[in-house]
């Protein structure tokens, strides 16, 4: 008989446990719902380590969660850019509310079972809960605070970080560099444009009413050469010189100020070491300038029939170098205390003015009527900016200290006025050039490039409008270092500049006999006038595209140089750089080719020859101080904005083409002009966007998606919805 085991001898079922074994405790089944809800889940088995994931996007729209949730979401959403601001929400429509909520969409009291029950829409009496007052905080120790927070208010915040170093007061806005508002671009933009353009329209006025009393004789030959004075000045001590030199030192002066308030006021200290001795200097200017008219006229014009009214008118005009000198000093202080106004609107009391002498003694004076409005123009111009300078200066820091001097200086380094200088002398050279050898072909000649010159420059300035504004941009990001950005910002810079250019150049080369005749020929301006002047200005339009990009590629040049600094920063002393004096020695190259083009071309073509010495030297110019940029630091990508403008001048010829056989269809100027300007415009649209430019693609296909059908937004039910409706 075999022996069985001690835990298997009783009947079966019944078996006992091993001996030596503790007795396991029976585990009770899971219900139902606890098991379906295990199959359901599913098991993600991570690493160990593993991070955690970062905060998903969630995108405004359809809920996730929530009573106004969606059951499904049908489609996943694309997810913007990261470098565009989200989109704002969608306004939800009003949807009923919810029969478990009363008035107020306050809960209804009722058992908790019908809050889950789909009876819930079964009309029944509601008597909603009392709307409770809302309790005080709880105070906590070391917490002074006093009064019952309500919801009419919002509870006191946390109290203010500490100022910044350098800030006065407990304010972060209040610091040295405060955040600009927002939109003030764009309005400074537009008044700026507005009275730009104001500004320009008047100045068009002022030459055809010169066109109209006067013609083009040797009169006018005379007056265009004292013209060159005003015509010098205002580029040097307005626009140009005087901006990048004083701008800078007012905003540093403003720094300054602002963080040290205490100290004497360094804007006021500032305009006391300046301003005596530019206005000693700008006198100074003006009294050479009039004693030394009979050789200036020599100097530039050695062939007028009439030198001795071209004196006279030479003396009158120089006393424009004074205001010139004061608008530009005030204009630049008021630009840094960031009003635009005043300094935008210099040009339009210029332009009034000449405007105003013109018509009360044009009978009476003749030509020298126009002298005589130059040099009340320039007076208004610097009257108008006396009462606002005098306004912000005024409205120092009321505590300001006077007896005792600043820790901090500021120190200006007049020698970086040079290069600048430099440049604008020899860009406005090419006018000494044309006006020099002008003067020995016959008379009216120059008049004619100088109403042609007029015409042509009006689609310039359209095209340097854009480079004004993000001027500020591209100093800003070559001020913090990033200089992919401000590569960036140039290169859409000179895109955008050139297809404004090139628009204006095909419109000007298919319609400029109907434009001219339109504007010009009245009074003692003939058709002999208009066809000499129109064949002036298609030959100057062939420089037009690099005169803008001369106007955009300098101002990187002029943001990097430094023309003020602190007395304690050790950073400054290497200012003057070789690279500073390279835009004046390429327009020195390029005025050498004018006027090799010009000696040339001049005794074969006359004014001809002067206009294409001029389109070639400023063509030359231009293609140095692009390969110049690149060495400046800015590494521009060539191919890429070589490649834009190929298909811009390619869009432009073929526009100008269809536009002079448009504007040849009719014989009346208004008409002519009006054809032949809608030809130029459909067709560079055209052409631009077939052929891929994307300065003109960008705005074609906006303005078609502007004019297309409107689509309502969809509703927050539709938005997570598949094409098929699902």
């Amino acid at each position: 008989m075999v022996h069985r085991r001690t835990d298997l001898a009783g009947p079966p079922r019944a078996r006992r446990r091993p001996q030596g074994l503790p007795a396991a405790a029976r585990q009770p089944r899971p219900a139902a719902a606890v098991l379906r809800q295990r199959r359901r889940r599913r098991h993600h088995r991570l690493p160990a380590r593993t991070p955690a994931l970062p905060a998903q996007h969630v995108l405004p729209g359809a809920q996730r969660a929530g009573p106004d949730r969606h059951h499904r979401l049908r489609r996943a959403l694309p997810r913007p850019a990261d470098r565009l601001p989200a989109p704002p929400p969608r306004p939800r429509a009003r949807r009923p509310r919810p029969a478990h909520l009363g008035p107020g969409r306050l809960p209804v009291l009722r058992h908790r079972r019908h809050h889950h029950r789909a009876d819930l829409r079964r009309p029944r009496p509601r008597r909603p809960r009392g709307r409770t007052a809302p309790r005080a905080p709880r105070r906590r120790s070391g917490d002074h605070r006093s009064g019952p927070v309500t919801t009419d208010r919002p509870a006191a915040v946390a109290s203010p970080l500490p100022a910044p170093r350098g800030a006065p007061g407990g304010d972060p806005s209040a610091g040295p560099h405060p955040a600009p508002r927002r939109g003030f671009l764009a309005k400074a933009f537009g008044i700026t444009a507005v009275l730009s353009a104001a500004g320009s329209g008047l100045g068009l006025l002022r030459d055809l009413l010169l066109a109209r009393y006067f013609g083009a004789n040797q009169g006018t030959d005379a007056f265009l050469v004292a013209w060159t004075v005003p015509e010098t000045a205002a580029p040097l001590l307005i626009e140009d010189a005087m901006s990048f030199l004083m701008v800078p030192a007012f905003a540093l002066a403003l720094v300054l100020r602002e963080e040290d308030p205490d100290a004497p006021d360094p804007v006021r200290q500032l305009v006391r070491a300046t301003l005596p001795w530019l206005l000693l200097a700008l006198s100074g200017l003006a009294l050479a300038v009039a004693l030394g008219a009979p050789e200036l006229v020599d100097l530039l014009a050695p062939g007028l029939t009439d030198p001795g009214l071209a004196v006279t008118c030479t003396r009158i005009t120089a006393v424009t170098v004074l205001p010139f000198g004061v608008a530009g000093y005030l204009a630049a202080a008021l630009r840094a205390h960031h009003r635009f106004t005043a300094p935008a609107g210099i040009y339009v009391a210029y332009n009034l003015g000449i405007l105003a002498v013109l018509l009360c003694l044009h009978s009476y004076l003749g030509v020298r009527s126009a002298a005589l409005g130059v040099a009340g123009g320039s007076l208004l111009m610097a009257g108008l900016l006396v009462g606002p300078f005098l306004r912000r200066l005024r409205q120092g820091p009321p505590g300001t200290g006077r007896g005792r001097r600043s820790r901090r200086a500021l120190v200006l380094m007049p020698l970086a006025l040079l290069p600048v200088a430099a440049f604008t002398l020899t860009r406005q050279s090419q006018v000494f050039v044309e006006r020099y050898l002008g003067s020995a072909l016959p008379p009216g000649t120059i008049s004619h490039l100088n109403y042609a010159a007029k015409v042509s420059q009006l689609a310039m300035t359209a095209g340097l409008l854009i480079c004004t504004v993000t001027f500020p941009l591209v100093a800003r990001a070559l001020a913090a270092g990033d200089l992919t950005a401000a590569r960036d910002r140039v290169e859409k810079d000179l895109g955008q500049a050139a297809a404004v250019v090139l628009f204006g150049t095909a419109f000007l080369m298919a319609c400029a006999p109907s434009v001219v005749s339109l504007l010009f020929e009245r009074g003692a301006f003939g058709p002999h006038d208009t066809a000499a002047t129109a064949d002036v200005i298609r030959v100057y339009s062939f420089g037009l595209p690099a005169q803008a990009l001369i106007g955009v590629m300098v101002r990187p040049y002029f943001s990097l140089r430094p023309v003020v600094r602190r007395a304690d920063d050790p950073g400054a002393e290497d200012g003057r750089r070789l690279l500073d004096w390279y835009p004046a020695a390429a327009m020195v190259l390029g005025l050498g080719v004018t006027v090799a083009t010009g000696l040339l071309a001049t005794p074969r073509f006359g004014a001809l020859g002067l206009a294409a010495g001029n389109a070639a030297g400023i063509t030359a110019a231009a293609a140095l101080l692009l390969h110049g940029l690149v060495l400046r630091g800015i590494p521009l990508r060539l191919h890429r904005v070589l490649g834009g403008h190929g298909r811009l001048v390619a869009a432009a010829a073929g526009a100008t083409v269809l536009g002079t056989a448009a504007a040849g269809l009719a014989a009346d100027p208004l008409l002519s002009t009006l054809l032949g300007g809608l030809t130029v415009a459909l067709a560079f649209a055209a052409l631009g966007t077939g052929l891929g430019a994307r300065e003109v693609r960008g705005p074609v296909l906006a303005l078609a998606r502007a004019l297309g059908p409107v689509r309502n937004p969809p509703t927050a039910a539709e938005e997570g919805k598949r094409p098929d409706g699902q």
